[in-house]
């Protein structure tokens, strides 16, 4: 699933388009990234392989995905690190404002790269738009967008973070998360092949509800 760049210096095929030439610009730009992950038996800036996850999983759900889509799941989380959660206050105000923040940030980074890609002024407004989640629940990209980000956070994150917090915790945002994508999120999420702890706090979380939402269907 993991596809991971082989950073600034890697080649590029000729005649890929301006999408990987896009796609490639927000690679080198998360390479910077001075957090890393393992993956795979090596050490990879964590947001170069956030947003490469993005992207294989917006093709596994959503295989006719427009181009802004594209760039947006790519460059959601662009140089994220340079706005740390511990730069703002404790407690929710403060969370609430930082992701906030970022996401500003994120559509103007990307836009700015685009831009300076020679991208139309239509492209760079479409990409900041689905990065800042505007209309969420009236613009489909948007809503994909989501989907697609709640699914990496679950296939990739959530066995992580279950190790770091309570139960309890753990539950809730399993809910939040759930409540926040559509159907075709949802199933995407049923199928994934979580180990059995994890699956037992999704069944907590997902209690309740309606039964088709809770049936497991391969995307």
């Amino acid at each position: 699933m993991d596809e991971i760049a082989s950073g600034p210096h890697s080649s590029r095929p000729e005649g890929t388009g301006r999408l990987q030439v896009a796609l490639d610009a927000f690679d080198r730009a998360n390479a910077a990234d001075p957090n890393l992950e393992p993956v795979d038996g090596r050490e990879v800036p964590k947001e170069l392989i956030y947003g490469q996850r993005m992207s294989a999983w917006l093709m596994r759900l959503c295989p006719e995905a427009s181009e802004s889509l594209r760039l947006a799941a790519r460059s959601q989380h662009i140089e994220r690190w340079v706005t740390p959660r511990g730069s703002y206050p404790e407690g929710r105000v403060g969370y609430l404002t930082w992701r906030r923040d970022l996401k500003r940030y994120h559509a103007e980074r990307a836009g700015e790269i685009l831009t300076d890609l020679g991208y139309p002024d239509t492209v760079v407004s479409r990409v900041r738009a689905l990065v800042r989640k505007e209309r969420l629940k009236q613009d489909e990209d948007a809503q994909v967008l989501e989907d697609v980000a709640c699914v990496v956070f679950l296939a990739h994150h959530l066995a992580d973070f279950a190790e770091k917090h309570e139960t309890d915790k753990v539950v809730d945002i399993l809910r939040k998360t759930w409540a926040k994508m559509s159907p075709l999120g949802r199933r995407a999420a049923l199928a994934l092949p979580l180990e059995d702890a994890l699956k037992e706090l999704l069944a907590s979380a997902l209690a309740g509800e309606p039964v088709e939402s809770r049936t497991a269907v391969q995307p």
